[in-house]
C-alpha cells in the first residue's frame, strides 16, 4: 500500500549518475550552442537597428547616405538577426531555418556583392566555420536519440 502510483522510487532521488544523464549530451551542447548564437545574433540584429536609426554612423555617415543596396541590406539583416535570435533562443526548429538563411545570406553578400560590405573573407570564414560547428552538433544530437 505504500508503493508510489509511477512505482519508480529513483526519481525522487537528488541526483542521477547514470546513463539517461549521459546520453542527452550532445543535445545540452546543441542548445547551448544555439542559445550562444542567439546572444550573438541579438547584439547584431540591434547593430543593424543602430545603423538603421543613426544612433552609429556608418563608414560614409549616416543611413541616407549610403549606397540603395547597403541599405536595404543593412534593413535585411536587422530584421532577419532578431527573428533568428527568437528563435535560437527558444530551440525551435524554425529559429535554426531563420538563422541558417541569415548566415549563408551574409555569406552571400559578402562573396557576390563585395561592393555592399566590403567583401570580406574573414567574415566568409566565420560564417562557415558556425554553419560547420552547427551541422556538426546536430548531427551528434541526432545520433544520440533513440530510434
Amino acid at each position: 500500500m505504500n508503493e508510489p502510483i509511477g512505482g519508480d522510487v529513483r526519481l525522487l532521488d537528488p541526483v542521477h549518475d547514470d546513463d539517461e544523464s549521459k546520453a542527452a549530451r550532445w543535445t545540452a551542447y546543441l542548445v547551448m550552442f544555439l542559445r550562444i548564437m542567439a546572444g550573438l545574433s541579438m547584439i547584431k540584429g540591434l547593430f543593424h537597428w543602430a545603423l538603421v536609426t543613426g544612433i552609429i554612423q556608418g563608414p560614409e555617415g549616416g543611413f541616407e547616405f549610403h549606397s540603395q543596396a547597403w541599405q536595404a541590406a543593412t534593413i535585411f539583416f536587422a530584421v532577419i538577426d532578431l527573428v533568428a535570435a527568437v528563435g535560437l533562443w527558444l530551440a525551435a526548429a524554425w529559429g535554426a531555418v531563420v538563422w541558417l538563411t541569415a548566415i549563408v545570406s551574409m555569406a552571400a553578400v559578402e562573396v557576390l556583392f563585395p561592393s555592399v560590405y566590403g567583401g570580406h573573407v574573414v567574415v566568409v570564414l566565420i560564417q562557415a566555420l558556425l554553419l560547420l560547428s552547427y551541422l556538426f552538433l546536430a548531427l551528434m544530437a541526432a545520433r544520440e536519440r533513440p530510434p
